[in-house]
């Protein structure tokens, strides 16, 4: 069963993610059920901020994307479908040499609010999977942009605040809008 995707301005969606120690069923459901949450979203990534849980995890699976992108799973051009959906547990990025491009990005806690980021077009990710085993992922293009997005969120940073003032302004009125649902909803839950 999909579990509840919070929105904007709940403040858990604000905290950083403390690491993930502990490697075990508990953690490897959870990344499942975000998995399952994702998809049934129709999104392409999910950080546990978005589910309630201030943990350094996310999910991604850009297996429906158009596969304009390249990447490099600890040194190996893996197949996408062999790495797909992929969990990231305590992800560090490091931004790679490369050109910083705009790109409309969406997020599903904030539906239908859209807006282009500029980003780095291409990175290197240091993450755990779910048995706690290291790896490292080269990447660019809407994987980079993925992981990116979902990073920050782990760290408390939202979309949002990485748009240029004047693509920010346009979207106010609709911002202001959810956050005020997202409080009415909160008040009204039991």
């Amino acid at each position: 069963m999909p579990l509840r995707i919070v929105h904007f301005n709940d403040p858990i969606l604000r905290q950083k993610g403390r690491n993930v120690t502990v490697f075990d069923s508990e953690l490897a459901n959870l990344a499942q059920e975000m998995v399952a949450t994702m998809h049934e979203a129709e999104g392409i990534g999910l950080a546990a901020q978005q589910i309630g849980r201030a943990l350094q995890l996310c999910v991604v699976d850009l297996l429906p994307m158009k596969r304009n992108f390249t990447w490099v799973l600890d040194g190996v051009k893996t197949p996408l479908e062999l790495i797909m959906p992929m969990t990231l547990v305590n992800p560090a990025v490091v931004v790679l040499p490369s050109e910083k491009e705009p790109y409309e990005e969406g997020c599903l806690s904030f539906p239908e609010i859209r807006g282009d980021v500029i980003r780095p077009n291409k990175i290197a990710v240091r993450f755990q999977d779910l048995h706690g085993i290291a790896h490292t992922l080269e990447c660019d293009g809407i994987f980079a942009r993925c992981i990116q997005h979902e990073v920050d969120h782990l760290n408390g940073t939202l979309f949002i605040d990485r748009m240029e003032k004047k693509v920010r302004l346009g979207l106010e009125l609709a911002i202001r809008d959810l956050a005020q649902r997202t409080r009415g909803n909160a008040a009204s839950s039991p």
